[in-house]
């Protein structure tokens, strides 16, 4: 901000309150135009509950808000819009039965004699899909047809359409695939370069370095500091965030273990062209982790294994034993104890208007029921104890799932299934959108289930966690495994390469990728 003039949004003195929850107290921020400014904090920090009152979808108790030097309240998103607030919410705000060009101009189509005019509303979809680096998405394909990373731009075009003043990210890169990151971050420096005010949220660090100018950290609700970008390490960063001293995001792994049974096998699995011939063993104690770009077939296998597919071909045996995956309560049985941790929390994991305690149970109610009677003393003591070991932050446990964090509301999805007790665990790109903290209490928890007798599938965009949490990396290309990574051989290059179906390095350790590869 230049030396004697006003920012162009101001934030003074905000207190917001839920019952006896403080979500903000008496915090402040301002941002200005032509900057990227990065708003940092854990899951539960007051970030959200700050974009929120922005955005119009709730009021604060007290404080001020100015823009452009003028005192202002919105008291309905709509005239947030209205004066040049555009936010991009880490849920989604799309409507899956409506059509991507429907989405993109709902609130304000282009209209030609009292009729909403499709040819210029598909016009509009287009520039607006384009100028985010979304021309692949087709303007009239129904929204709940598309993957969530095209969803996801959507949601980005959707703003950009608007034409704001301000707009604001919060995580809106976690479920893209590295290409699609790539062009939005074009498009957002291009968009700082116009002039316009960007306030970004995002737990990835490497993102903030990238684009920040200035940021600012909340904890627990309270303002903690504005400093420029890349004039604190990460470390530091962390450490304001959680209050405490940072050490390593993940646990120790432990030494190669040798020989035993597989718990769960795989031989020549198949489905739809998405997979092809698939093999392989996964023991008690193992973290597998399941790597390449976004869209070959990983997602895929984890859903073919919890039998939610149609028309899977190949073998799938449990302890030695063929088994056919049919559908989920297959999956989930005491038989086989399989779990799948879900990508898209919102959707596929909880059901938000329902309290934390159904959210829980539900999953493993059967384990609580005889004759169709719930015990609920019994159900009570195992929903206290998960809530314990995932350290979930919760103030009202019959208030709705929805009123948690997305920390906390991940933590709710894991619980749900781990109360389900299961030997073989599927985890979707478990972490997304999710705070440092959490991420660390995450990685040793699989760490802990491991060591207790779990064996553990894990799906990730992200290299760092692949390479932090497995024991070994399968990497998929075109829907099949090109090559095994473990041991030096793991690493961000080789993994990169292995990606791209391209040689992996030839330094140390490269002998123990070909190995690998021709074991699988």
């Amino acid at each position: 901000m230049t030396v004697g003039t006003a920012p162009l949004l101001r934030m003074e003195a905000i207190t917001k309150r839920y019952g006896g929850v403080r979500a903000l107290e008496d915090v402040r921020f301002e941002c200005d135009r032509g900057k990227i400014h990065a708003l940092l904090g854990e899951n539960g920090a007051g970030k959200s509950t700050l974009i929120k009152i922005l955005a119009g979808v709730v009021q604060p108790d007290s404080g001020q808000i100015t823009l452009d030097g003028q005192p202002i309240s919105f008291n309905s998103p709509a005239a947030a819009n209205a004066a040049g607030i555009a936010c991009i919410f880490q849920e989604l705000s799309l409507l899956p039965d409506l059509s991507v060009a429907d989405n993109i101009a709902i609130t304000r189509p282009p209209m030609r004699f009292g009729l909403i005019d499709q040819g210029a509303q598909r016009r509009l979809a287009e520039e607006a899909l384009a100028r985010v680096g979304g021309e692949d998405i087709h303007p009239l394909a129904p929204v709940g047809d598309l993957p969530l990373s095209r969803r996801q731009m959507v949601e980005i075009a959707k703003a950009l359409a608007r034409t704001p003043k301000i707009l604001i990210l919060d995580e809106a890169t976690s479920a893209l695939t590295a290409a699609d990151v790539t062009k939005v971050f074009r498009m957002l420096k291009q968009l700082k370069a116009d002039g316009m005010a960007i306030i970004y949220i995002s737990h990835r660090m490497h993102e903030i370095a990238e684009l920040a100018d200035d940021c600012t950290v909340f904890r627990n609700g309270r303002y903690v500091e504005t400093f420029a970008a890349g004039t604190k390490s990460d470390d530091a960063i962390v450490e304001m965030m959680i209050g405490r001293e940072y050490s390593s995001v993940f646990p120790p792994l432990p030494e190669k273990k040798s020989g035993g049974p597989s718990m769960l096998s795989l031989k020549g699995l198949s489905w739809a062209g998405q997979l092809n011939d698939i093999n392989l063993d996964l023991k008690a104690g193992e973290v597998v982790g399941l790597g390449g770009l976004d869209g070959q077939g990983q997602r895929q296998l984890l859903l073919a294994l919890f039998g939610t597919l149609i028309g899977v071909t190949g073998t799938i045996e449990i302890n030695g034993k063929a088994v056919k995956m049919s559908n989920p309560g297959r999956a989930k049985s005491e038989e086989i104890g399989m779990a799948l941790i879900p990508e898209d929390r919102k959707n596929e994991g909880l059901m938000l208007p329902m309290s934390v305690r159904d959210n829980l149970s539900f999953a493993s109610i059967e384990g609580f029921s005889r004759f169709g009677i719930v015990d609920r003393k019994a159900e009570a003591v195992a929903i206290d104890d998960m809530i314990k070991l995932l350290n979930i932050r919760v103030g009202d446990i019959d208030g709705p799932v929805a009123s948690l964090s997305g920390g906390n509301q991940q933590k709710v999805v894991i619980a749900k299934w781990l109360m389900t007790k299961p030997r073989i665990i599927l985890l979707n790109d478990p972490t997304r959108g999710i705070d440092v903290g959490t991420k660390q209490e995450l990685y040793e928890l699989l760490r802990r289930l491991a060591e207790g007798g779990a064996a553990i599938l894990f799906y990730s965009t992200d290299y760092d966690e692949l390479i932090g949490c497995c024991d070994r990396v399968l990497v998929f290309y075109n829907g099949a495994v090109v090559r095994t990574l473990e041991g030096a051989a793991l690493t961000e290059h080789n993994l990169i390469a292995s990606a791209h179906n391209l040689p992996t390095s030839t330094k140390a350790g490269a002998a123990q990728v070909f190995a690998t590869e021709a074991a699988s």
